[in-house]
């Protein structure tokens, strides 16, 4: 379940990082880079 999780997270995460063609937004851009951590040591681990 953790990989689901994690694959889910992570490729959020990516989706994110792909609509910041210019980042605006401080906030989106942490929560983009939580999200793909998260969801990397979700994955892997």
């Amino acid at each position: 379940m953790n990989r689901v999780a994690g694959l889910a997270l992570f490729f959020t995460g990516v989706g994110i990082v792909i609509g910041l063609i210019a980042p605006d937004c401080l906030v989106l851009a942490l929560v983009a880079a939580c999200c793909l951590l998260a969801g990397y040591h979700l994955f892997c681990c």
